[in-house]
């Protein structure tokens, strides 16, 4: 097979590294804080944003393996990474406001 033959079926290549990627720094992250605000028994927006991150995340996974895909692809796993920082963020911000008095 000639190097420069384009793929006729145009499957991405490396199309696991952003979905890889926003997993590994995401998804322990996503667990701690749904095991965290499960067992206070609340449902706030923080948990829904959790949930969307696991769904987001899930969703960067799914999409098909097509080139045309992959800024679909790597925006849903960003978002997703967005979902998992972001309640740490807020605890970390509100820690900040309280202590400076």
């Amino acid at each position: 097979m000639i190097q420069n033959d384009v793929q006729l079926s145009g499957a991405h290549p490396t199309w696991w590294r952003a979905p890889s990627a926003a997993t590994l720094l995401g998804l322990p992250l996503l667990v701690w804080e749904y095991g965290m605000f499960r067992a206070d028994g609340c449902t706030s927006g923080i948990e829904v944003m959790i949930l969307w991150g696991f769904a987001l995340l899930a969703i960067a996974w799914a999409l098909p393996h097509r080139r045309s895909l992959r800024m679909l692809r790597t925006t849903a796993a960003g978002a997703g990474l967005g979902c998992a920082f972001l309640p740490v963020l807020f605890a970390m911000l509100m820690a900040v406001a309280m202590t400076s008095g």
